[in-house]
């Protein structure tokens, strides 16, 4: 779920751009960041490590990294390792000197990774799937060049990459001396959005919220299987991958991963997550009995994903809303942290109770969604400590019970508490009095749109979108881990 960032400008500050648009995408990835530019010479100005934005990039980094043209990336690690020298972007020298970026997951890496070696005679150096999905681009250029690139040799070099790629990506790549490129998986799994500004100025990036924070306009979604190609004068040329097929993209970004002020294939997100609190109200009406209704107190959000579904749920069920916890900001996103030491650690270090809130009242939280069940087993324990009576908990997406392989960190069904656990199970594995979770149709309803009513929901219902996803590689994620 990394933020990916492009800018295409016609002054030599690109970086400014990058690292304010990267700032406001931080919620994608706290591991490492990234930054490359090219500037006018051709040359080209790299610079990554582990941290925050704001820790990576000092003034003195920035001045190194002039440029018009450059990319950014925020990781949050799936598969690979948390060593700097899996954080992005990526570069290869030939042909013509290649920067990658890249959100997503491949799910035939280590096929991939074998006829690179064999095959293509190129070598890989790291252990993640980017540089893999770089090195296909850069063989499928090799193989077709020409003394003088054009934009069909850019666009026949990524139809060869939707050929042997499986899996979900969305990417930027600058070409020394050409331009920048951008495409996504004929899916449409991860999301890309591309902006407009002065008519000279273009950025394309994960989310709509960075276009918006820096002034640009939104021209649109990249659609799935499309290339984008700009060159250096600043034309604008598009292909579509002829093969067709299904527009899914990933549920988990309207319930999770995309800020509330992001707009994703034209769906709002905010409005997405109003729709869950409504529908997830109906059915905790259902599940619970009328004494038990009557019993809630106080429906309390747990921060901060899930306060725009508690809003219209409180609403429907007619229950006092109130904050019970307090969110210390300078933590990151837990869900997001490398590791499940670092995670358990953070949930004490992230919240505390408002004691007053939960003092003999029976309380309903509410929470996004529940991945591994240790930071709900933890918060439920924060309501009894401050004095709950009973605590029942609501989750806005139906149980997760099976891996997600294409770019969120819950490839593993023994990491996963609702994996092969009933409802009841998974409710005293939490020390919860009653868990209610939302229907995958609901959820389904709540985020479609008139354009799109299909999703990748696999991490609930096991259906995966693309191919490549056998028993054996389920069974083998632990070891990527």
């Amino acid at each position: 779920m990394c933020a990916i960032v492009g800018v295409h400008t016609n002054k030599p500050s690109a970086c400014l751009t990058l690292y304010n648009a990267m700032t406001v995408l931080q919620h994608r990835g706290q591991d490492a960041a990234g930054m490359a530019t090219f500037n006018e010479l051709g040359k080209l100005n790299i610079y990554k490590n582990n941290g925050l934005v704001r820790d990576v990039f000092s003034e003195q980094e920035m001045m190194k990294l002039s440029g018009s043209i450059g990319l950014g990336h925020t990781r949050y690690p799936t598969a690979g390792s948390y060593n700097f020298e899996e954080a992005q972007p990526f570069y290869v020298n030939s042909p013509y000197g290649l920067v990658l970026v890249h959100n997503g997951n491949l799910v035939n890496a280590d096929k991939l990774r074998n006829e690179l070696f064999k095959k293509d005679l190129r070598h890989i150096n790291t252990n993640s799937d980017s540089e893999v999905l770089l090195n296909i681009f850069a063989n499928a250029l090799q193989n077709k060049r020409q003394i003088s690139l054009t934009k069909e040799d850019v666009f026949n070099a990524v139809d060869e990459v939707h050929s042997r790629v499986e899996g979900a990506y969305s990417v930027i790549i600058m070409i020394s001396g050409y331009g920048m490129v951008a495409f996504r998986d004929p899916n449409g799994i991860r999301p890309l959005i591309f902006g407009k500004k002065d008519d000279s100025k273009y950025m394309f990036t994960s989310e709509s919220v960075a276009l918006d924070c820096l002034g640009y306009s939104i021209e649109r979604d990249v659609k799935p299987g499309e290339t984008i190609f700009i060159d250096n004068n600043g034309n604008v040329f598009n292909n579509l991958y002829k093969t067709k097929t299904n527009h899914t993209p990933c549920i988990f970004e309207y319930v999770y991963l995309a800020r509330p002020d992001s707009t994703i294939d034209n769906i709002n997100v905010y409005n997405s997550r109003l729709k869950m609190g409504v529908s997830l109200a109906k059915k905790i009406k259902k599940v619970l009995t009328v004494d038990e209704l009557n019993d809630i107190d106080v429906v309390i959000p747990i921060p901060d994903t899930s306060r725009t579904s508690a809003l219209p749920l409180s609403i429907e069920l007619n229950k006092k809303l109130r904050e019970g916890f307090v969110k210390n900001r300078y933590i990151g996103r837990t869900f997001i942290m490398p590791g499940q030491k670092i995670r358990k650690k953070s949930v004490k270090h992230k919240l505390n109770t408002i004691t007053k809130v939960f003092k003999n009242k029976t309380v309903l939280l509410i929470d996004d969604s529940i991945v591994r069940g240790t930071t709900s087993k933890q918060i439920i324990q924060m309501a009894r400590d401050a004095g709950a009576n009973k605590v029942y908990f609501a989750s806005a997406s139906p149980p997760i019970r099976y891996p997600n392989v294409y770019g969120i960190d819950m490839p593993y069904v023994e990491e996963l508490i609702a994996h092969n656990k009933t409802i009841d199970e998974i409710c005293n594995s939490i020390n919860a009095d009653k868990l209610i979770y939302q229907d995958l149709e609901d959820l389904v309803s709540s985020v479609s749109s008139s354009s799109i009513k299909s999703f990748d929901t696999s991490c609930f219902n096991g259906e995966y979108t693309t191919k490549g996803v056998s028993k054996d590689y389920l069974e083998n994620l632990h070891k990527i881990r």
